[in-house]
């Protein structure tokens, strides 16, 4: 059962209205400098608004996934329609029904987690049976280990497992919250999204299970495949640039640049989009993931592309 608006605290609340009435101002394109920079102290503020920014972007990503004949009319309205469609919104998907709820708790979820990564960072962790797992930028993940199995819950981001052979012969697997990956003595990354997870193995094999079916499939070496509660997608041949993350490198080999800097910002603060106009345009490079300035540079070097900084945590890349 999900928590009634009326019962949340008056903190959470607010800070979910504020970000939804600072992220229409600023998406009008009118927001002037003054403005972004006291958006910017608001943001650093609290961690809670910093949260409460998360998921309105989040919010902002479902209306952009609205097929086009619904989309269109609601991302073409006034800047004041605009505002009360984003806050109906937030009222429904994110404060009275699920969202919130979900995304709340789930944030929760994350700071009890066995071990977890913030914005930038990466973590290399020694499991009790010899296994080894790296997590990724904002990576949260539970172990949980007994006599007969060993489990690890990812409940955000990215990981790269290393199983190490058991004594006692216990199973080893990756649970989502879209279904089960179940490791055969091999290497492999797992990625969880709000809406699917991708697996890609560098060795071995896995076996992968959706929560809602009863289907499996075995992927190999060299695959991946991406799959939701309900169903699983085709593998397909990976390449160097699966994993190339867990080096500090993201490698992109003709990379929609929109992707490319959704990629990206998993490893800064605040927001880094592109012009509609270039977000199809293919990128090839290696692009240092602790470092984004640098990455940044590298595009604007390399790809003649405009980097306008409104603030440090409101980037946008532009056309030459």
């Amino acid at each position: 059962m999900t928590t009634p608006l009326a019962v949340l605290g008056l903190a959470e609340r607010q800070a979910l209205r504020s970000a939804a009435q600072w992220y229409a101002r600023l998406s009008s394109g009118q927001g002037s400098a003054a403005e972004q920079a006291r958006w910017q102290q608001w943001h650093n503020a609290d961690p809670l608004h910093r949260e409460a920014w998360q998921q309105v972007e989040a919010v902002q990503q479902m209306i952009a996934r609205v097929p086009g004949e619904l989309g269109a009319p609601v991302l073409q309205h006034t800047g004041e329609t605009r505002r009360r469609v984003l806050q109906q919104l937030l009222m429904l998907a994110g404060v009275g029904v699920v969202g919130w709820n979900g995304w709340h708790s789930d944030w929760r979820a994350s700071l009890m987690a066995s071990y977890r990564t913030r914005v930038g960072e990466q973590r290399q962790v020694l499991l009790t049976d010899g296994s080894r797992v790296l997590l990724d930028s904002q990576s949260a993940l539970d172990v949980s280990f007994d006599n007969a199995q060993r489990v690890l819950h990812l409940l955000s981001g990215r990981v790269l497992v290393e199983t190490a052979a058991d004594p006692l012969g216990r199973p080893l697997r990756v649970d989502v919250a879209q279904g089960q990956v179940e490791a055969l003595g091999t290497r492999f990354t797992v990625q969880v999204e709000a809406q699917f997870c991708e697996v890609a193995v560098l060795e071995s094999a896995v076996l992968v299970r959706p929560a809602a079916t009863a289907g499996s499939l075995r992927v190999n070496a060299g695959e991946q495949v991406r799959f939701d509660a309900n169903a699983l997608g085709q593998p397909w041949n990976s390449d160097i640039t699966a994993a190339s993350w867990r080096t500090g490198s993201l490698i992109a080999i003709e990379r929609p640049l929109a992707d490319l800097l959704d990629e990206l910002a998993r490893y800064r603060h605040g927001w880094l989009r592109c012009d509609p106009a270039i977000a199809g345009l293919k990128i090839s490079g290696a692009f240092p993931l602790h470092d984004i300035d640098l990455a940044l540079a590298a595009l604007h070097s390399g790809f003649g592309l405009r980097i306008v900084r409104r603030t440090d945590y409101w980037v946008t890349v532009l056309p030459a």
